[in-house]
């Protein structure tokens, strides 16, 4: 199977760490991650990709915005340049240790961060790789190829 991911979820996911919009959201990112953990490979997508899903039945759902958009944008230019290569939907990439960590040590040096700008997340992120990447047990981050970063 392949993970349908929009550009700025591809930052998202390396601090991801059991905290959401809501209970269902969570769920499914945590489902998601999980699977991006045992190997399944990434098809970049353009709008509302699988970690969207839960919030899409909401009156005027997050992942339409504007400034969403613009995070993607952003993140298909930050992301590509780590990978070498342009990036777009329809793009596949293939999650592993290396990716991760080459992402991760980007990330945590304000390399790939123009999509985070006013995120309402963008403190925990900043949290997250300000401490390495290492979190307590009972909040994972996404572990590729038996390895956590």
């Amino acid at each position: 199977m392949t993970v349908r991911l929009r550009a700025h979820h591809l930052l998202c996911m390396l601090t991801f760490v059991g905290e959401g919009y809501n209970p269902a959201f969570i769920e499914n990112y945590r489902g998601i991650a999980k699977r991006l953990s045992a190997g399944e490979e990434i098809e970049l997508v353009s709008g509302p990709d699988d970690i969207c899903a839960p919030l899409l039945t909401q009156e005027k759902p997050h992942c339409v915005g504007a400034s969403v958009i613009a995070r993607d944008e952003a993140a298909l230019t930050d992301v590509g340049q780590v990978l070498g290569r342009d990036i777009s939907p329809g793009s596949i990439i293939v999650p592993d240790a290396g990716l991760l960590a080459a992402l991760r040590g980007r990330f945590a040096s304000g390399y790939i961060r123009q999509a985070c700008r006013q995120c309402d997340w963008e403190a925990l992120c900043s949290r997250i790789a300000d401490d390495h990447f290492t979190l307590p047990a009972s909040q994972p981050l996404l572990v590729v190829s038996g390895i956590a970063d």
